[in-house]
């Protein structure tokens, strides 16, 4: 076990996996345990350090509760309890402050290397005097830590500058400090600035504490005034100035951009404005001061103008030195720059030359090849183009992941530098990890973006900021006095890019902004521009668009600017609806390729524009537009079934069929015929909805070329006219020129068979034929299920082990077209069979699959299906209160009344095996029987089920021949005996041992003849 307080309070196991520690007391707690380990600490101090001078009225009960809640989240026996007090078992060294404290007088510089951050940052302990006063000794000791180091190599150059300023303007009484920072200063040629802080410093200490400053400040301050310390003016090396924020996020990207300027003479630094290009260039060449004898200088080009000249202002950046212009003051601005830096070895950072890109180009083209020993570093929106350039992309800042726990979040960089700058301007600052991670995610992880973030948490809460980031441009203002006026605000960074485009750049941008997650170079030249490849690369090279494979993108804030454009060129709706025209294309045309074998590739072309297709369905359905919105919902009907996506296909469907307006009967009927079958997709059937069916049919008689959904609308129809005669009402879907459709048919066949209680086996001959005929046409999703159902009707013969292998096959095939729904209902249904079969392992693998799986599904059929298959397998291992528990979240899970009262008989029938009270359990009987008895059209399955439940009441009633009549009943409905649960064989076996064979048979014989009404009246009476 690691705990590391220097920072973000964390603990990881020895193998190194983080464990979280929830809550601000539980992490003190083991913070006050963690400073002392080994040793017993009292009781008495652990509640002042938890609830400082406001404990609860039952201290020692709520410590108690406290350590029994850290017990739970360490590993065994680490939390000793004694008399007096508790006892953390760990060594001092897996304590980084305690390992802190030991290495201070044996090694400060690695000591020091132990912080990450301020001493325990996230605990947050309020009105605890002990645990702040902990803080502080840790600050203090790290504080004068540092002094010893810096005190020890007194020859500091640039590259301590930036932390040495931090330091000092959070301690700005540390004399020994500001003396460091001074020294730093006069050795990278910066005694001006070196001496302004002592004169500051002089005034602090006066208005703080009264006093002078110290003999050595002083000393420190006459020999800068005599020249003792640091160089000449005439001698700097470089004009880079110190910075006054940490750097935060892109260490990396230092070493990676270093070793290109050390590879290359001319490289680019490229990204959208606010990404942070120019302080990547400075700090990199920081680094690298020491391997230039003649230095390195930053040429600002941003002040200068679109006309501006670019070998002026390097001139003026390098000073006008006389002593490097070789006598020749009278040349040309770039024959005095080639003059001033000849043979010598030095690097020019040309900063903004997007706006001047063409002359920056030639500027440097011709000083490189006339100073050979010159490096440029640039940076640009977009490159210089000149042969042998090197380019880096400045990225965002690294974002959380979307599943990232509290810890990763914290360790994040986009959310490093939000803290950072949240708490130089507001210390006191409340935050959460989950916020931090929104806010960051809104703003792309853009550092000029968080940054103006952070500025506006001097006014407001950061759960405030969260909330108005929609409204990013006008809220993101009020940037550094000291910033280009292009980084004071979040619209004027981007106004910048926007004027250097050409007007069909323009175009192409603002209209590229109606694309949800990019868009292909195809739909671009749809909805865009003809011209769009030529463009999009322009804006790209601008950093402007991300060319993502072969997509194009833009991040969130570009695009939300790009939208704004839009609207003000009163080109919304016209980009609207080309974007809606070209989806409602590709779904149509991508539909019946997704019922074939290449399902896969038109799959992956689908699920690309997924996005997209979302965006163009609720753009349809926000604007009113009833045709275009159904229409749109037909060609992405199958997809979204087949995807995974049926909670978002059936909201957008019933969506569309609600607006009002002419709509074709064809496109009517055929979206009717797809609500149909997202309301019958869970334990219900089509006679759920017979006026979606009586409507779809009346209007799709007529279609000529029906779409297949549209073909089962007739079989259903007919079905509710005579529901005995399903046989005669599939056998035309059988003729039918579509082999998917055929197969399909035979599929639904079978199901209806098993509804309606099959005796006769004509239910698996139907699934072979589906199954022959899915395979035949290459379609997963039919061959999967008709596995599924084949799987199903061997559990019910007893073969579990050989029903878990088709399920294995089902999920394996299913799972390659994304439909994760179905494998959540597919792997609780084989946790069950595997439980059946005697493995109980692979029981609780299936399951916790099921469960995994769960956490990336909407769908509450599927979510329903799994709390019902834990339900049953907590009963069958005997824990009633976890059963009881599932069948309150299945319930729950479906909010479709018509679903709601499918799983009444299930979930009645259940409580009735939970309940100990015999009238109890009676009651919930004659419950399940009424809510099966209320389903319009009768369903075996489920009917028998409630069958089993009533003999095992009769079972208890000690009705022994009853019981046995009753489980004939069952088997007689259902059309054959099922032994995919274990009450039937329970049951069996009990009411066969006390009658005997002879007897259990009679009763069985007249069970299998009885009417089962007239029985369950008898047990139930």
């Amino acid at each position: 076990m690691q705990i590391g307080m220097l920072g973000p309070f964390e603990v990881r196991t020895d193998d190194g996996v983080l464990a979280d520690v929830p809550g601000a007391r539980l992490r003190g707690l083991l913070a006050a345990l963690a400073l002392e380990p080994g040793h017993v600490v009292p009781k008495a101090r652990l509640v002042d350090w938890i609830w400082g001078e406001s404990p609860p009225a039952d201290a020692a009960n709520a410590l108690q509760r406290l350590v029994s809640r850290l017990r739970k989240v360490l590993p065994d026996g680490l939390v000793d309890g004694q008399p007096n007090g508790y006892r953390l078992v760990v060594d001092p060294d897996a304590v980084d402050a305690v390992r802190f404290e030991r290495l201070i007088g044996q090694d400060p510089r690695e000591a020091l290397t132990l912080w990450r951050g301020a001493a325990m940052q996230d605990v947050g302990l309020q009105e605890s005097a002990a645990f702040d006063a902990a803080v502080t000794r840790l600050e203090s000791l790290r504080l004068t830590a540092l002094e010893d180091h810096f005190d020890a190599e007194p020859g500091h150059g640039a590259e301590l500058i930036t932390e040495l300023t931090d330091l000092v303007a959070a301690n700005p009484v540390r004399e020994r400090l500001v003396a460091a920072l001074m020294r730093a200063l006069a050795a990278s040629g910066r005694e001006t600035e070196a001496l302004q802080l002592y004169q500051r410093t002089r005034e602090t200490l006066a208005d703080m504490l009264g006093v002078d400053p110290s003999p050595e400040l002083s000393a420190l301050h006459v020999a800068l005034l005599r020249g003792e310390l640091g160089r000449r003016a005439d001698s700097r090396t470089t004009n880079l100035r110190a910075e006054l924020t940490s750097y935060v996020g892109k260490e990396a990207d230092v070493a990676a951009v270093r070793e290109l300027v050390a590879e290359h003479r001319l490289t680019t630094l490229i990204g959208p404005g606010g990404s942070g290009k120019t302080r990547l260039a400075t700090e990199t060449v920081r680094t690298m001061l020491g391997e230039l004898p003649d230095g390195a200088w930053l040429v600002e080009l941003a002040p200068i103008g679109a006309d501006g000249d670019v070998a002026q202002a390097t001139l003026a950046a390098l000073g006008r030195r006389d002593a490097l212009l070789d006598d020749a003051p009278d040349l040309e601005p770039t024959d005095r720059v080639v003059a001033a830096i000849r043979e010598r070895e030095t690097l020019l950072i040309l900063d903004n030359c997007e706006h001047v890109i063409e002359s920056a180009a030639k500027f440097a083209h011709r000083v490189l090849g006339e100073c050979r020993r010159l490096r440029i570093l640039a940076t640009s929106r977009e490159p210089l183009g000149i042969t042998g350039e090197a380019l880096w992309a400045v990225a965002p800042l690294v974002l959380p992941a979307d599943d990232a726990g509290p810890a990763e979040i914290e360790a994040a960089p986009a959310v490093r530098l939000l803290r950072d700058r949240a708490a130089a301007v507001r210390p006191d600052l409340v935050t959460d990890a989950a916020t931090l991670a929104r806010v960051c995610r809104a703003l792309d992880g853009m550092p000029l973006a968080i940054e103006l973030a952070a500025a506006r948490l001097r006014t407001m809460s950061l759960a405030q900021l969260a909330t108005r980031l929609d409204d990013r441009f006008r809220l993101l203002t009020g940037g550094s006095r000291t910033a280009l006026p292009r980084h004071r605000t979040l619209r004027a960074m981007i106004d910048w890019s926007w004027d250097l485009l050409s007007d069909n750049e323009r175009i192409v941008l603002r209209r590229l902004s109606v694309f949800a997650g990019g868009a292909s170079l195809e739909a671009a030249e749809r909805v865009c521009s003809p011209d769009a490849l030529e463009l999009l690369s322009a804006l790209t090279e601008k950093s402007l668009v991300v060319a993502d494979g072969e997509r194009y993108r833009m991040l969130g804030t570009i695009r939300e600017y790009a939208e704004q454009r839009l609207a003000e060129a009163g080109e919304t709706d016209l980009a609207r609806q080309a974007h809606l025209a070209y989806f409602t294309e590709l779904a149509e045309t991508a539909d019946p390729h997704l019922r074939r074998a290449e399902q896969l590739t038109w799959l992956a072309t689908v699920k690309a524009d997924h996005d997209n297709i979302t965006a163009a369905m609720r753009g349809a359905l926000a604007a009113g537009e009833a045709e275009a919105a159904m229409r749109l919902s037909v060609g992405a009907g199958w997809y979204w079934w087949l995807a995974g996506r049926k909670t978002e296909g059936a909201e957008l469907t019933l969506a569309a069929v609600a607006l009002p307006g002419p709509v074709s009967d064809e496109v009517r009927a055929t979206v009717y015929a797809f609500v149909v079958a997202f309301l019958a997709s869970g334990r219900g059937d089509q006679y759920q909805s017979p006026e979606w069916i009586h409507e779809a049919y009346a209007r799709g008689r007529g279609v000529r070329d029906p779409h297949p959904a549209l073909k089962f609308v007739a079989v259903w129809e007919r079905l509710f006219q005579a529901p005995g005669e399903f046989v005669p009402a599939f056998e035309p879907l059988f003729q039918d020129d579509d082999p998917w459709v055929r197969a399909l048919a035979w599929l639904q066949l079978a199901k209806t068979w098993m509804t309606a209680g099959d005796d006769g086996g004509e239910a698996d001959a139907c699934l072979a034929e589906a199954l022959v005929g899915f395979r035949a046409v290459g379609e997963r999703w039919g061959i999967s299920f008709a596995l599924m159902e084949t799987a199903n009707r061997m559990a019910a013969r007893g073969e579990f082990a050989e029903a878990c292998r088709h399920y294995e096959q089902a999920i394996a095939i299913v799972t390659e077209v994304g439909a994760i729904e179905d494998v959540v209902q597919m792997r609780s249904r084989q946790a069950q069979l595997h439980w059946l079969s005697g493995d109980r392992k692979s029981s609780a693998t299936a399951l916790a699959e099921a469960e995994r799986l769960a956490e990336r599904v909407a769908w509450p059929n599927a979510l329903s299906e799994l709390a019902l298959a834990k339900a049953e397998l907590a009963r069958w291992d005997g824990d009633a209160e976890q059963a009881r528990r599932q069948l309150d979240v299945a319930m729950a899970m479906v909010a479709n009344e018509a679903e709601r009262e499918n799983l009444r008989p299930v979930i009645q029938n259940l409580l009735g095996y939970l309940a100990e009270d015999l009238d109890q359990a009676r009651d919930y009987r004659a419950e399940a029987l009424r809510a099966v008895s209320a389903i319009d059209v009768g369903h075996a399955p489920a009917v028998a089920q409630v069958l089993v439940g009533i003999a095992d009441l009769a079972l208890r009633q000690g009705s022994l021949a009853q019981a046995a009549r009753l489980l004939a009943a069952s088997t007689a409905v259902r059309g054959h005996p099922d032994r995919s649960y274990p009450d039937v064989a329970r049951i069996e076996q009990a009411a066969r041992s006390g009658l005997g064979d002879a007897r259990f048979a009679a009763a069985t014989e007249e069970g299998a003849g009885a009417d089962w009404r007239e029985l369950t009246a008898v047990t139930l009476g």
